[in-house]
């Protein structure tokens, strides 16, 4: 029952509590464009959906505050800020009981505090409950009088240490929610067992024939075995991320201007520094090499574990591993912005999203503390009234305010988009949000974008020999200050051609259409024919011309990603309709369509085309998945109902898609459909069992037919029913029978 249990014994004002000063706190953001930036405290006493309401609802109330999401699973908080307004965020958290910190708190011991305590609660629970249900059996045995009050009064001497020990959890919770004035889950258990207790207590000084010291510690028990549970299957869930956590290096030795060493925690690496990698450390931060041979293990990275040579002016991504020589870095981006710091934050945001099951879950979790507290003193009351034994009435309420405990709601949702996130990326697939997987499993048409998409976008120019070696100097030029494909192509097939006498002023790129430049006094572009040149018709595909006159025309080729084919014909042959969108002219388009087993392709597309070609889907009712790489595809991969781009893609790229693919084959793409659509059957099984409980074991309760010991075992074993539910996308054969089988890309991460 992961309730919430906020453990902070005081809320402390920022000024006084230790926490991140606002200068800290700007320097933590991250920059998401259109005025807005992102930051994420670790507050490890987050606990359940009534934790995710109290903090989203105070946080989005502070001014300059554009948003706030909590992921249960990994304790996180992700506030949106806009530009410049950094309100006191941090004492607003202190205030409801929560202490933040803008890292997680590691331990070095490698042990979990947290299932450390959640053990010494439940084996004292056990032993306390063991001796009592023992004294309990000669009570029930026929002891009476003085034997049966010595009885009694040695249960409730045991029980004193075992509820104040193992029941620290749930009181903490509950005082720090009510002295907050508000409500959580673990404040009617509280009650539950204090009541319980209490009422024992009062049938021993009065000699009373009835006690319930065994239900009361028994029901504590029970409760600490379902925490605990719940607190492993979640750790085991997120494995994917801790794990990701602890490949990222602590530190690096950074080279000063005047060649001293010094050793500096990761996140003070800044863009520009000089890094030192000995053989066997890790990469800490996205670099390049500027001195120094190796190789390195890219498993991380590309999930390729074959070792691959690097030397100077190789890039290299954050947890790459460095084996057998020692390199010399210069750091591309700060810690924060690293190729592993973006998966991590992937992975993290997996549950973080809104989707509808998650808003229905939330909302019900929300009504139930006013209800479940209406709902037992209506019983107490009304069981008071009907049999006149308020000794009766008191026992059936409690067994209502135990019963009735949402947790296998609240764990309905975010336990299956957690194992459905971890099982995505094992195969190579980063969830940049929770609802994305709901959004994929209702699709029915996929578009593909063809360059770097379908194909792999490393173009070979074929026609270079055929070209006057002036005209190539200039179009080599022209290509080196552009990252689109055929621009590479053609610059990487011209590296020895001597540009010396050749002088362009002002290269300009013009998105969707191609480069300019002046020389001379005339316009050089390089482009599509219909954009550079005056008679568009003259030629097809890439062109150079001189102030719109044809020089010349280049042809490329390019290769299909692996599993391209197949992905086609799986997708097709589950009734979806496919179709490819490209800027490339038709003839490309044609052998690529043909090659990929594509009939429906529209070639010769800007940007703004390919937008509203989604929309005349969507128009039309269907729900589409755009597959797309680079800046061209951008607007197209923002306006699809969901959206996937390789890893290789440019970063606004990446930023715009909902799924991200490290892998170079396409096969993926069916895997993950397929871990959507079983994830949903999980999440609407989860709450169809978490609401039927609920219908049923309430009124059971109401009508007197449960104790609070058969109430507390219900209630946990609901939960962990749900969470084993969840647990069984792990072992599902029918997917896992589809998982991709192909070698994975060489070169995966951010373009150099």
């Amino acid at each position: 029952m992961s309730c919430c249990a906020p453990g902070a014994e005081s809320a402390l004002e920022l000024d006084r509590s230790g926490g991140p000063s606002i200068d800290e706190i700007r320097l933590a953001s991250r920059s998401l464009g259109g005025g807005l930036v992102q930051v994420d405290f670790a507050v490890p006493e987050v606990h359940c959906a009534a934790c995710i309401r109290t903090i989203e609802t105070a946080l989005q109330k502070l001014p300059g505050v554009a948003g706030a999401r909590v992921n249960l699973s990994t304790k996180r908080v992700s506030v949106r800020l806009r530009e410049g307004e950094f309100p006191p965020l941090v004492a607003t958290l202190s205030r409801l009981g929560y202490e933040a910190h803008l890292f997680d708190r590691e331990n070095d011991s490698g042990k979990d505090p947290v299932l450390s305590e959640l053990i010494r609660a439940v084996a004292v629970a056990g032993f306390a409950a063991t001796n009592i249900m023992l004294l309990s059996v000669s009570v029930w045995s026929g002891a009476t009088d003085a034997t049966r009050d010595l009885f009694h009064w040695v249960s409730a001497l045991i029980a004193i240490p075992a509820l104040a020990f193992a029941g620290r959890i749930y009181f903490r919770s509950a005082w720090n929610a009510l002295s907050r004035g508000r409500m959580n889950m673990d404040v009617p258990i509280a009650v539950g067992i204090t009541l319980a207790y209490a009422l024992s207590l009062y049938e021993t000084i009065n000699h009373g024939p009835h006690a319930y010291f065994d239900a009361s510690v028994s029901l504590l028990f029970f409760l600490l075995i379902g925490r605990t549970l719940d607190h492993v299957m979640r750790e085991k869930a997120r494995t994917a991320v801790s794990g990701l956590r602890r490949l990222a290096a602590r530190g690096a030795t950074i080279v000063a201007c005047d060649g001293t060493l010094s050793y500096v925690p990761v996140e003070e690496i800044a863009k520009g520094d000089v890094i030192l990698v000995a053989a066997g450390e890790r990469v800490p931060v996205d670099a390049l090499v500027i001195k120094g041979a190796s190789e390195v293990d890219r498993s991380l990275v590309s999930g390729e574990s074959e070792l691959e040579p690097v030397g100077k002016g190789t890039a290299l991504q954050a947890g790459t591993l460095n084996l057998t020589g020692a390199l010399t870095l210069e750091a591309v981006a700060a810690a924060k912005d690293s190729f592993l710091a973006e998966m991590v934050r992937l992975m993290e945001a997996a549950e973080g999203g809104r989707a509808l099951y998650r808003r229905i879950a939330d909302r019900t979790s929300a009504l139930y503390a006013p209800v479940v507290h209406l709902t037992a003193l209506i019983t107490f009351l009304g069981w008071l009234f009907a049999s006149g034994d308020w000794h009766r009435a008191m026992v059936i309420a409690i067994a209502v305010l135990i019963i009735t405990c949402p947790c296998a709601l609240g764990l309905a949702v975010p336990i299956v988009q957690v194992v459905a996130a971890r099982r995505l990326f094992e195969q190579g697939v980063m969830v940049k949000d929770g609802s994305a997987m709901e959004r994929l499993a209702g699709i029915d048409t996929v578009i593909f974008d063809k360059t770097g998409t379908l194909t792999l976008g490393t173009l070979r120019l074929v026609n270079g020999d055929r070209i006057i070696p002036a005209d190539m100097a200039v179009a080599a030029q022209l290509a080196m200050h552009s990252r689109h494909p055929v621009a590479r192509a053609i610059a990487e097939a011209n590296r020895d051609v001597s540009m010396k006498s050749q002088i362009l002023d002002a290269v300009n790129e013009v998105p969707g259409f191609g480069l300019e430049a002046s020389m001379n006094g005339s316009v050089w572009r390089l482009g599509r024919a219909q954009w550079a040149l005056d008679d568009g018709a003259e030629a097809m595909g890439t062109v150079l011309s001189c102030d719109g006159v044809l020089r010349a025309s280049f042809v490329c080729e390019d290769r299909l990603r692996a599993g391209a084919a197949e992905t086609v014909a799986e997708l097709a042959g589950q009734g979806l309709v496919v179709e490819m969108l490209t800027g490339d002219h038709d003839a490309n388009a044609k052998v690529t369509a043909g090659q990929a087993g594509i009939d429906a392709y529209r070639s010769g597309m800007l940007p703004g085309e390919k937008v509203a070609r989604i929309a005349a889907f969507a128009d039309r009712g269907r729900k589409v998945l755009m597959v797309g790489d680079g800046l061209n595809d951008a607007p197209a991969l923002a306006a699809a109902h969901v959206s996937m781009a390789p890893a290789t893609a440019a970063d606004i790229g990446r930023n715009a898609a909902d799924f991200v693919f490290l892998r170079e084959s396409l096969t993926v793409i069916p895997f993950a459909l397929d871990i959507s659509r079983k994830a949903g059957r999980l999440i609407r099984q989860n709450l169809a069992f978490a609401i039927a409980y609920n219908f049923v074991a309430v009124p059971i309760a109401i009508f007197g037919y449960v104790t609070p010991l058969v109430a507390a075992i219900a209630m946990s074993l609901s939960s962990i029913v749900v969470i084993a539910n969840a647990m069984r996308l792990t072992g599902d054969r029918s997917v896992a029978g589809k998982e991709p089988r192909v070698a994975p890309a060489r070169l995966i991460g951010r373009p150099a």
